[in-house]
């Protein structure tokens, strides 16, 4: 099993663009031969960046999906929202571990039952 990781730099103001062009192509990822997992990130502290890491059962396997129509329909318009060229890094998985269960949630930028939270303080306050 291999994972790599791909750092992308964008454009001013293409990040909503970039992100949603993204979560589709991901969506059509989990439908590829040899694909594991993968996840976006955005560093804190650097909105205009990117990390993709995608977990593939093969080098090859990563190949065929960059020959997928799937994957050929957004190339050009994700290459016109980034500021210059993507750098790849290679690794080997050497162990992998993920708890079992529910699968995770697409991040929101909320934590999860903050509001929850926030009603219960408040209900604490006004008791006081």
């Amino acid at each position: 099993m291999v994972t790599i990781v791909t750092d992308i730099h964008l454009k001013d103001g293409a990040a909503g663009d970039w992100d949603e062009l993204m979560r589709e192509r991901m969506a059509a990822a989990r439908r590829q031969p040899g694909w594991v997992g993968g996840q976006l990130l955005q560093p804190t502290g650097d909105p205009q960046r990117r990390l993709i890491v995608g977990t593939w059962q093969t080098r090859d396997d990563w190949q065929a999906w960059h020959h997928d129509p799937s994957f050929e329909e957004t190339r050009q318009e994700l290459d016109e929202l980034v500021s210059g060229p993507e750098q790849h890094m290679w690794h080997e998985v050497v162990l992998e571990v993920r708890k079992v269960g529910k699968a995770p949630r697409a991040a929101t930028g909320k934590a999860p039952g903050a509001a929850g939270e926030r009603a219960k303080r408040s209900a604490r306050t006004r008791a006081s």
